[in-house]
């Protein structure tokens, strides 16, 4: 039967519409006296106690870390880290970042989730209070019988019931309030995986922008070394038509011309993909953020100095951490679920109610009955089936530490390859930045002595061809320095705002 599969005590208190009528102080003292007792022993809590991975974490940062842009050695700032996107200072990045916490689907369905999970809880915490049913029912029976003279009768008798059936679990080998601590872990890590979410999110919003304005810069180098590169050409067709270069210049000039300008359809529908992304991260329809999008914008950079702070922040600061060490809470506590099976359980039933043929009657004192009694069931020879089940439960908890191990060492990662790329981009960039310097000085001369007729057409192609590639890559380098930024962010759990004397467990009030 269904109550034998629940452990604990079902005390059944029956309430009726003529309680008062219950005279019988001797059974009150009994009932009194066995919740006494019963009270006493529901201290005893099986299974066992939760604590907190012990993880062996390195003192810093390993990551290459030039001395100047001192990255691992700043102390992570909480303000800093929670609103990270605002060290870019771009008011349309702050607004797509507050657009997107607001309607993201990804984020109302881990909302949804926390619902459940809450939800749920109150489900496990209502084993651990009273229950009251009230029924009532009617039953017409009939018999054949025979009279004194030996004729057939039918005989029909009416049957009213009606009372109340009250129950109580108490807890005695605590697997209810195991159930109930696995609730809270359950919520817990639902709570982590929203702001995992969160943090998720506010990275792709930024890492898309970023991309999207690095594309549109793109964009600009090449119309203006599509219009640099149809000026030399049509100075090459000049000099043709005036006999000073064969065809094969003009031939090469054209052909470079029209190489670039083939890249401008490429980059324009990368960066019109990039802003469909960017709305469907909104939770709008793919073009909606077309006209707010379009226009060309710088690319945002950051500051040099990171927040990255000490490796044991990421077990506070990360969610998919802390989400990690709940589930391991709420595999812990259903070891002790399963584990209550092994003991006994106990029942106080008691009913008390009205039983009358006659409907009129049916609440009259000398219709009303009562009764009380406690009982006991032990699972004997189902130990084998239910030590399995603890086996089962310990297996899981087993599961999710090695996950969180792998979750932390994965954290760890993420900031490390953060931390180095940050630092070898900045210096990839710097190097860039003087290629695209000296590559410009490279055209000017060359296009200057091919109009001298002191150097061959093919060094003015070379020039122009190196120039539009270095600015291109510097383009694309400073948008990843600032990609780079936000990884680092994101692997430190930035994006969320800590409480300042946040629980374990996360209260059943918190406000959705």
């Amino acid at each position: 039967m269904a109550d034998e599969n629940q452990l604990g005590i079902d005390m059944k208190i029956n309430r009726y519409a003529n309680c008062s009528q219950l005279k019988h102080s001797g059974a009150i003292e009994a009932v009194l006296w066995t919740v006494i007792l019963l009270f006493l022993f529901s201290g005893c809590t099986v299974g066992p106690d939760f604590q907190r991975p012990e993880t062996t974490l390195p003192a810093q940062w390993s990551g290459s870390v030039e001395p100047a842009n001192n990255l691992a050695e700043t102390v992570a700032d909480e303000g800093a880290l929670t609103c990270w996107w605002t060290v870019f200072n771009d008011p349309t990045l702050n607004s797509l970042v507050e657009r997107a916490a607001a309607a993201n689907l990804d984020l109302k369905l881990a909302e949804a989730r926390i619902r459940q999970a809450r939800a749920a809880r109150a489900v496990a915490a209502g084993g651990l209070g009273p229950t009251l049913d009230a029924s009532g029912s009617y039953r017409r029976s009939g018999s054949g019988t025979s009279t004194a003279s030996g004729q057939a009768a039918s005989v029909t008798d009416d049957q009213y019931q009606a009372g109340f059936d009250a129950g109580w679990e108490i807890d005695i080998f605590g697997g209810t309030r195991r159930s109930l601590e696995a609730a809270d872990a359950d919520l817990q890590a639902a709570v982590e995986l929203h702001r995992d979410t969160l943090v998720s999110l506010m990275a792709e919003v930024a890492r898309n922008y970023i991309q999207l304005r690095a594309y549109q810069q793109q964009i600009v180098i090449t119309r203006q070394n599509l219009a640099a590169q149809q000026h030399s050409g049509r100075l090459t067709r000049e000099r043709f038509e005036g006999g000073f270069v064969s065809g094969l210049d003009v031939a090469n000039a054209e052909a470079l011309t029209g190489t670039t300008a083939s890249q401008i359809p490429l980059l324009e529908s990368s960066t019109r993909q990039t802003i469909y992304s960017l709305s469907i991260l909104m939770g709008e329809t793919p073009a909606a953020l077309d006209a707010d999008l379009s226009p060309t914008g710088a690319i945002p950079g950051g500051p040099p100095q990171v927040p990255a702070g000490v490796p044991s922040d990421l077990l506070r600061r990360r969610p998919d951490i802390r989400q990690a060490e709940a589930q391991i809470h709420a595999a812990t506590a259903r070891i002790g679920v399963a584990a209550a099976d092994l003991f006994p359980k106990f029942t106080i039933a008691g009913s008390i109610g009205y039983q009358s043929s006659d409907l009129g009657a049916l609440f009259d004192a000398s219709n009303h009955f009562w009764s009380f009694g406690p009982s006991a069931l032990w699972r004997l020879f189902e130990s084998g089936r239910i030590r399995a089940g603890v086996q089962v439960q310990k297996a899981l908890q087993e599961q999710e530490l090695i996950a969180y191990r792998q979750t932390v060492l994965k954290g760890l990662q993420e900031v490390e390859n953060a931390l180095v790329a940050s630092t070898k981009e900045q210096a990839h960039r710097q190097a860039l930045a003087s290629a695209v310097a000296a590559n410009r000085k490279a055209v000017s001369l060359a296009e200057q002595l091919y109009t001298e007729g002191l150097t061959d057409f093919i060094n003015v192609l070379q020039a122009q061809q190196s120039l539009y590639s270095t600015e291109k890559a510097l383009v694309q380098s400073t948008a990843t320095v600032s990609t780079n930024l936000v990884a680092l962010y994101k692997a430190l759990g930035g994006g969320w705002d800590a409480p300042p004397h946040e629980q374990t467990v996360v209260s059943t009030n918190e406000s959705r």
